[in-house]
């Protein structure tokens, strides 16, 4: 019950495990997963917008090397799927996590459909903040729009997993929200929808709407800054760091990290890649 922000997922976990097929979940929980709902949509098509985007960023990340096929992944935030079957097709392992076991099993489904199933292995995320990966597992932890869905200090707990589970000479790619005018408006307007998430017949139904749902997720917002500082506080140190923005959105000089934009990111986001030392 602290973590309000996680029932539409939990919703969605719930009503995937009613549904026969994959198809049927991306149709039923677009809401959740994508920015579309309808009865044409597939499980296909939505994983294959995850393919576009996967390789996009590797690219654009320069984390695109040949010895991808030898190397693990830690993806925190798999949900059902749509990225992690093009990491399945790229990496040796792939360790999908998420906070819901019906998702992870849908996960599998989707990349026995569409990936590399063999190569699969899950985490249950069940505390919302910690992983049951061994320490140095990772040559590269992946995380995308799921950070600023988790209440502030459990985001933070994940980025000290993200680095404690990341191998020397690995890195991190990490997908954060920050701070914009707008969210003077969004962010009392989020408190607010997590609080009708709690109330008895109100908060099922609610949890379901896509509108009420992103409105609700905004949990959190991490600046560089402040990532920054809890990284100081870690055990595990980086090498490198940058931060990769939207050129339509101004970042200012740093001393911990090169700035880069990419047109793929949304104004609203910024993401950090570092080199574990």
């Amino acid at each position: 019950m602290r973590r309000p922000q996680l029932l539409p997922w939990r919703t969605a976990g719930r009503v995937s495990e009613g549904h026969k097929s994959a198809d049927d979940v991306v149709r039923e929980i677009g809401w959740v997963f994508n920015n579309e709902t309808g009865q044409t949509l597939d499980l296909q098509e939505f994983t294959s917008t995850g393919d576009h985007e996967i390789f996009a960023y590797l690219q654009a990340f320069q984390l695109d090397r040949n010895d991808l096929s030898q190397q693990t992944l830690v993806e925190i935030g798999s949900g059902i799927g749509r990225m992690t079957s093009g990491f399945s097709r790229a990496f040796a392992q792939v360790i999908a996590c998420d906070l819901d076991a019906a998702f992870l099993e849908r996960c599998r489904e989707t990349v026995a459909q569409f990936g590399v199933v063999e190569r699969l292995r899950t985490c249950h995320v069940a505390d919302g903040r910690t992983l049951a990966v061994s320490d140095g597992e990772a040559d590269l932890t992946f995380s995308y729009i799921t950070l600023q869905h988790c209440q502030h200090d459990d985001a933070l707990s994940l980025v000290a997993e993200a680095a404690r589970v990341t191998k020397p000479g690995g890195y991190v790619a990490l997908n954060f929200r920050t701070w914009r005018p707008v969210d003077v408006l969004l962010w009392p307007l989020g408190k607010v929808t997590r609080a009708l998430w709690r109330v008895p017949r109100v908060g099922p139904w609610l949890a379901r709407r896509r509108l009420a749902s992103r409105i609700g997720w905004q949990a959190n917002r991490l600046s560089p800054d402040e990532v920054s500082r809890h990284l100081a506080t870690l055990p595990y140190k980086f090498a490198t760091r940058v931060i990769y923005h939207s050129p339509h959105r101004k970042f200012s000089a740093r001393k911990d990290a090169d700035l880069r934009t990419f047109e793929g990111v949304n104004r609203s986001h910024w993401w950090l890649v570092a080199e574990r030392s």
